[in-house]
């Protein structure tokens, strides 16, 4: 098996960057901003799909010349029912009906067995467009991809290869010093895996985050997955904020993290905004929340309600003062008349 690099992401950061460059303040850019046969870069790794008229059978109305020469296709595929089964193309477009639900770029990779029989390692991105501003009626795809020989005949080319070094002098090869480890195309050579793997994008760990919390939503596994995004989203709030807007979320100041939240698992859960907010505040660091909350013995499951009578007011919230009766329980003295921002900056500090 042939050892996969990194700098295949490369291609993908760059067409997620250029979709965020075309956003000009709106929630998903609008299609006449688009000109994929213009993109030297991408465009011939790239397919562009119409909704216009359903959800059923897209249009097709881009396809670049790497991705209909890996298919085996010409110019009469003009709908998604006619892509190939076994062809890159069909595995870009198995992921449509996700984005015009997240209305947000959503990243894949896997592999899979191509139609000339050999083990393919792709990974691709789908990014939503507009025609009018609001609805997601088109998609634009980039996918890239690297073959990978069976065993055998790996064994053999390295037999080949290490008789040729003992009988010939090696040569550098430009090239292979300078090509990505995974190509614009099946046939590209591979350089070597790097000693340190860059950081993925915001995108990509969306992506992955989104997948351990559809694995098990109630994890430690998701919840330390979702706290690592929440640092990374703090590095990249550009990113990051135009994710919100794709997905139609605004951020409440006063709980930043429930935002956040939503995005990741769906649907709000107040007991993960708290837990990831509290770890926050404690200076919990990447890769470090999982040991954080064993140490802690901290939980997810929302706090329970205690009503206390306290003098009316119109107030949504109210400071109490309490005395610690043991290690386990308060005893509540009365209400606190504190001003606005006081009270706001206790709310911000609980996570609410």
């Amino acid at each position: 098996m042939v050892s996969v690099g990194t700098d295949e992401r490369r291609m993908h950061v760059r067409a997620y960057n250029y979709w965020v460059s075309l956003l000009q303040g709106r929630p998903c850019p609008l299609i006449e901003s688009l000109d994929p046969a213009g993109i030297a870069d991408f465009g011939p790794n790239s397919v562009l799909l119409d909704f216009t008229g359903g959800q059923d059978d897209a249009e097709i109305r881009f396809l670049g010349h790497a991705l209909r020469e890996e298919s085996g296709t010409d110019s009469s595929i003009v709908r998604l029912s006619q892509v190939p089964s076994r062809s890159l193309l069909s595995r870009l477009t198995d992921h449509y009906l996700q984005i015009i639900a997240n209305r947000a770029p959503i990243g894949f990779e896997a592999e899979f067995v191509g139609h000339r029989g050999f083990p393919m390692l792709y990974r691709g991105i789908l990014m939503p467009f507009s025609s009018d501003g609001e609805a997601i009626d088109y998609l634009y795809g980039v996918i890239n991809w690297k073959e990978v020989v069976d065993a055998s005949v790996q064994s053999q080319l390295a037999a080949e290869l290490t008789e040729a070094r003992r009988t010939t002098t090696p040569r550098r090869s430009p090239v292979l010093a300078t090509a990505a480890a995974w190509a614009d195309g099946p046939s590209a050579p591979i350089a070597p895996t790097p000693a340190a793997a860059p950081a993925p994008t915001l995108a990509e760990q969306l992506v992955a985050t989104r997948r351990t919390i559809e694995a098990a939503p109630a994890s430690p596994d998701a919840l330390a997955a979702a706290y690592d995004f929440l640092i990374a989203s703090d590095r990249d709030a550009a990113g990051y904020a135009a994710m919100l807007a794709g997905a139609g979320l605004t951020v409440d100041p006063r709980a930043p993290v429930e935002t956040l939240v939503r995005l990741l698992f769906g649907t709000p859960h107040e007991g993960h905004a708290r837990l990831l907010a509290r770890a926050q505040r404690a200076g919990v660091g990447e890769g470090e929340f999982a040991e954080w909350n064993e140490r802690t013995g901290a939980r997810p499951a929302a706090t329970p309600n205690v009503v206390v009578p306290v003098a009316p007011g119109d107030e949504p919230y109210v400071v109490l003062l309490a005395r610690a009766v043991d290690a386990g329980s308060v005893e509540i003295i009365g209400r606190v008349h504190a001003d606005a921002a006081f009270v706001e900056t206790a709310v911000r500090d609980l996570g609410y």
